[in-house]
């Protein structure tokens, strides 16, 4: 009986692998076992930022909202609290929005829940 071997499958196998590291650099995107684990330690690190992304965004629109509430004679928890106790459904990344393209605007938020 003959010897058999799934070419075909290995060969796309392989292929997937190594389009994927394009762009790496030296053995990283021609050797196989080497590219293999570059593509998986780039998979994980692309995991895990997607979750770090959402944290850095989060702490950029605390601070503008911060320095745009001190500039406005208040602090970020006393403008949130208030905005919280006056059913205010602004959430961070529109308030810091507000806070850098329109001053006036987020001006007029903070006297209205002062």
């Amino acid at each position: 009986m003959p010897r058999s071997v799934n070419a075909v499958a290995a060969r796309a196998r392989r292929k997937k692998v190594l389009k994927a590291a394009r762009g790496y650099f030296g053995a990283r995107s021609k050797v196989f076992t080497v590219a293999k684990n570059a593509v998986e330690k780039g998979l994980l690190y692309a995991y895990r930022d997607r979750k770090n992304k959402k944290r850095a965004f989060r702490r950029l629109w605390i601070v503008r909202i911060n320095a745009a509430a001190r500039m406005n004679g208040t602090t970020y928890s006393r403008l949130m609290n208030a905005l919280k106790k006056n059913n205010n459904e602004l959430n961070r990344k529109v308030l810091a929005d507000m806070a850098m393209n329109h001053p006036d605007a987020f001006t007029a938020i903070v006297n209205s829940v002062k």
